[in-house]
């Protein structure tokens, strides 16, 4: 079973950009396809530290909490880290095929210390 992992991002740190879904053989044919991600928020940040999908397209009507994202969470959509809130979001289409849309990444953070957890759900059993 792949591990879950708490993360701890300290001021000016952040996350590149990527993707949850394998590119290698190992890996897919190793328990499948990671299919869907549940990252469960377990701190807020005071500033900043916003999870961001660039490629997500975004109606500005469509996001209530807009105007409280940084400039850098603006190019996409964007969630603030907040204490008990979780996201999932799915990494391939229907057909199991990987989805580039699921490109995430976040903002640093500015003030305070952002802490999570992530669960990958997989199409098979994962055994390393």
């Amino acid at each position: 079973m792949e591990r879950n992992f708490k993360f701890s991002t300290m001021i000016g740190q952040k996350y590149e950009t990527h993707t949850d879904y394998f590119v290698d053989e190992f890996n897919t044919k190793n328990g499948g396809q990671r299919t869907a991600t549940l990252l469960m928020y377990l701190s807020a940040v005071e500033e900043e530290g916003e999870t961001v999908f660039p490629y997500a397209e975004v109606s500005i009507s469509s996001v209530p909490w807009w105007n409280e994202l940084s400039e850098c969470a603006k190019q996409g959509l964007s969630l603030k880290p907040k204490t008990g809130n979780a996201l999932l979001f799915w990494s391939t289409r229907p057909d199991a095929t990987p989805d580039a849309s699921s490109l995430h990444g976040s903002c640093p953070v500015i003030r305070g210390n952002k802490w999570s957890a992530t669960k990958w759900l997989h199409l098979g059993e994962y055994n390393v």
